[in-house]
């Protein structure tokens, strides 16, 4: 669910770190100091998340490893943390030996525009503001439909979260990765007067979806839009007083849902 409450305060500090956003691929000097997360948040982070046995998890900024590692031994999930500090890679490699899950999580200096983070099916951070726009493009292009992205106290901008949750003073956000949708598809669906067909029109701001449908040649607008993770739902007022909610998923290609499918012009 999205929260605009944060509206207001994400459009002010977006503008702050609009200056950044080009340069942040090579920036030495955004690197924050090291703080880590607590052991509440760590939790919480991998509650949202839904951690389980089959993910890969990456921790961008990992510290003392304490994220993949607790994954690792509480759910059996593998993972890598990477950090520009060596020292904390010694240390985050010696809490994971203790650990006993030095086989299931790596640890490694890089810097974090370099990691190849679509490998991940669950990516967590604990940056800064300005860190995580500069990562936005690059989480929405490369990362897979579904991914979960856990930040520690710093939202995305305008990018509301698809989740979030006090612990403490601190914010945990949670945002799923949408497949991309927007454009123009063929429409066909079952009414009560039987098979039935549309032009539908998608515009996508992350995981919002906006648009129309031309329904036996009158424009009707799209409500209720939403995409998450590869399923997406909206609602049209198909005539004859019925409001249809479709519900459905980006498969092959196309989409569809029980009643419906919609392919891609």
């Amino acid at each position: 669910m999205l929260h605009r409450a944060f509206c207001s305060d994400i459009v002010a500090e977006t503008v702050v770190v609009a200056s950044v956003l080009l340069a942040a691929s090579g920036a030495q000097a955004q690197t924050p100091p090291y703080f880590p997360t607590s052991h509440a948040a760590v939790e919480k982070m991998l509650a949202m998340a839904e951690v389980k046995e089959s993910d890969f998890l990456i921790d961008l900024g990992s510290g003392d490893g304490r994220i993949p590692i607790t994954a690792a031994q509480r759910f059996g999930a593998r993972g890598l943390g990477v950090d520009i500090d060596p020292q904390r890679i010694v240390e985050a490699n010696d809490n994971a030996r203790r650990a006993g899950v030095a086989d299931k999580v790596t640890f490694r200096k890089e810097n974090l525009f370099d990691t190849d983070i679509g490998r991940a099916s669950v990516l967590t951070l604990y940056l800064s503001l300005k860190i995580n726009i500069g990562l936005r493009p690059r989480i929405l292009k490369e990362m897979r439909p579904g991914t979960r992205v856990l930040s520690n106290d710093f939202n995305m901008g305008d990018w509301l979260p698809d989740k979030w949750e006090r612990v403490g003073d601190r914010v945990v956000y949670l945002w799923i990765v949408p497949t991309q949708v927007a454009g123009r598809w063929r429409l066909t669906f079952d009414a009560a007067e039987g098979a039935r067909a549309a032009d539908l029109k998608l515009a996508q701001q992350f995981q919002e979806l906006s648009g129309s449908a031309t329904i036996d040649g009158q424009a009707v607008p799209l409500r209720d839009g939403m995409v998450t993770g590869e399923q997406v739902e909206f609602v049209l007022d198909v005539g004859h007083g019925e409001a249809k909610r479709f519900k459905g998923r980006l498969v092959d290609g196309h989409l569809e849902g029980e009643g419906w499918r919609a392919i891609r012009q």
